[in-house]
């Protein structure tokens, strides 16, 4: 699934091919897609109304629309979004396509492809965001978006249960870390995955706050990670290369980068294959 480095790239696509234009025209595919509400209420919500921003929180990507409401987009499992000039022809498994025009000229499309259908796409009535998008309402802090301090992280860690993956990876905890960047993480801040994360002192709750910025942000530069396995690419269908960075993830088996002394274990922790060093993460 991409997380938050990959989801802020394909933001920033938005950013730049999207806000501004106009949507004439709207189709929808697999009712899947737009299973939160409807075909109809999609097309009605979309059709002839202009993209204003493109934010993103946690893994969500969010557009203000000038009718007030706004657009939530979710790539889960398989979803992605590319940019396209008209009429050119689509990949299989494109469930949503908005044509996007500038002085009522259609200049390109946006193509919402997710061969798995897990993804969605949605427009809902921000003041009701409690009741109609509940999972985007109760997201934790967002660590490149939100105020983020070494402080704000040991207050979210009082009187927490669990191991240290299990925390990171909880949306409402922390908002857009996934199972790449948990391990990656981690590692940065030699710890251990099944850390109890009540006894960490404030110099480790320090060096962890360090290892989210540090990680996320590098991630994002680069483009988010593209697994073999996955389908992550950027608007322009681009991948990203985060992964030729990767000290842990997916290198079971293999000596440490970092010490040069461990190999990298892999267990399962808050059921989610997890990679660490055995010698440099404490």
């Amino acid at each position: 699934m991409p997380e938050l480095p990959e989801v802020e790239t394909v933001r920033r696509g938005l950013q730049e091919n999207v806000v501004g234009r106009l949507v004439v025209k709207v189709e929808v595919g697999r009712e899947r897609t737009v299973r939160r509400t409807s075909r109809e209420a999609l097309i009605d919500g979309l059709t002839g109304v202009q993209i204003l921003t493109a934010t993103r929180r946690g893994k969500y990507l969010i557009c203000d629309l000038d009718s007030g409401q706004k657009l939530m987009m979710h790539l889960r499992m398989s979803g992605r979004l590319i940019i396209a000039k008209p009429n050119a022809v689509r990949p299989a498994h494109t469930h949503v396509v908005m044509h996007l025009a500038t002085s009522n000229v259609v200049v390109s499309e946006l193509w919402f492809v997710d061969p798995r259908t897990f993804g969605e796409v949605v427009v809902f009535d921000p003041d009701l965001i409690k009741t109609q998008m509940p999972d985007l309402a109760n997201l934790g802090v967002d660590p490149l978006i939100d105020e983020f301090t070494p402080e704000i992280l040991r207050e979210l860690f009082k009187n927490r249960r669990g191991n240290l993956k299990a925390l990171l990876l909880n949306q409402h905890f922390v908002a857009g870390i996934g199972n790449i960047y948990a391990d990656e993480i981690l590692h940065l801040a030699k710890l251990r995955p099944d850390r109890l994360p009540g006894r960490l002192t404030p110099v480790t709750l320090s060096r962890l706050h360090g290892a989210i910025i540090e990680v996320l942000n590098k991630a994002v530069n680069a483009g988010g990670s593209t697994l073999k396995d996955t389908q992550y690419v950027d608007l322009d269908g681009q991948t990203g290369n985060f992964q030729d960075q990767h000290r842990v993830y997916g290198r079971a088996g293999l000596p440490c980068l970092t010490c040069r002394k461990g190999r990298i274990l892999m267990t399962l922790i808050a059921g989610r294959t997890t990679c660490y060093c055995s010698a440099c993460q404490h």
